[in-house]
């Protein structure tokens, strides 16, 4: 059995810098974003790595690591109940808003 490394430093600081620059309010440098993401993907690329603790801390850093790995796993950190469950409701709001009359249309007579 193969035991995994901690996650460096450098990518705990990385993930917090893309979860700083992704929460701003303020246009952040697209050159840096850039280039912050691209260190992160970088060192996510590491296989020898438990990356688990760090995704778990960073949204930001979880959806990097799931576009590098699409290919292989689809979207394996999305919460996939809540991705269904938001589905139904759209779902079913589209069903309901087909069977009710528009704000102004008459409401329809079962009699015509």
């Amino acid at each position: 059995m193969k035991t995994l490394l901690s996650p460096p430093r450098t990518a705990t600081v990385l993930a917090r810098l893309l979860e700083r620059l992704d929460a701003s309010r303020e246009p952040v440098d697209a050159h840096q974003y850039q280039t912050v993401a691209a260190r992160l993907a970088t060192l996510l690329a590491d296989a020898d790595v438990d990356w688990q603790p760090l995704l778990a801390d960073s949204p930001a850093a979880a959806a990097l690591y799931e576009n590098l790995h699409y290919g292989d796993a689809g979207l394996c950190r999305s919460p996939l109940d809540a991705a269904m469950r938001a589905e139904l409701l759209a779902s079913q709001a589209i069903a309901a808003g087909r069977t009710r009359p528009a704000p102004d249309e008459p409401p329809r007579d079962a009699t015509h």
